[in-house]
């Protein structure tokens, strides 16, 4: 046998044996979370120019202020439309009535060793009362937003794809009541 065979079976050899433990290797166990949350807007059934969303913002590791819908887990013994309404007036401070069904995102993170599939239920609401408020330790600012710019404003893709359908929901509401 050549040096260079040897050589080569050596780094084979080594690549195995590197697989070998791979068991030891802790498996990330995967976990299934729902969340609920919505889009709560004030002026419904008013002129859509002066419609305004309650937006969170919240700031991410890179020190980013990223704009989403407020959402949070469903507890136990509530309903998603239930959660919606109460994690929009936690994180918020603004009490809103569900509307209609905006439709769920999910999607997969990793997070203290976990693999994480997270359902987002999302709902329209209509403005009650209350005050903007960011005393929810998870976020950072609260801000009203027009409808018409929460397209640049919302970070995430999904989200903003709930925004169209809120406003398409929105103009449906406007025509049947007009």
């Amino acid at each position: 046998m050549s040096a260079a065979e040897r050589a080569n079976r050596s780094r084979r050899n080594s690549r195995r044996r590197s697989g070998v433990g791979s068991s030891a290797k802790t498996r990330m166990r995967t976990v299934r979370e729902t969340s609920a949350g919505g889009l709560v807007v004030n002026g419904l059934g008013g002129p859509r120019e002066g419609l305004c969303a309650a937006l969170i913002g919240r700031t991410d590791r890179r020190g980013r202020l990223l704009w989403s819908l407020p959402k949070g887990h469903i507890e136990k013994g509530e309903s998603a439309e239930q959660t919606a309404m109460r994690e929009v007036e936690e994180e918020t401070g603004i009490q809103g009535k569900v509307v209609a069904s905006l439709g769920s995102i999910d999607y997969w993170f990793v997070t203290e060793g976990r693999r994480v599939h997270k359902t987002v239920h999302h709902y329209l609401l209509r403005f009650l009362g209350g005050e903007l408020s960011d005393e929810d330790v998870e976020v950072t600012e609260v801000a009203w937003v027009p409808l018409t710019e929460l397209g640049s404003k919302l970070a995430y893709a999904d989200e903003r794809k709930l925004a169209e359908v809120a406003g398409d929901l929105i103009t449906e509401m406007n025509a049947d009541a007009g």
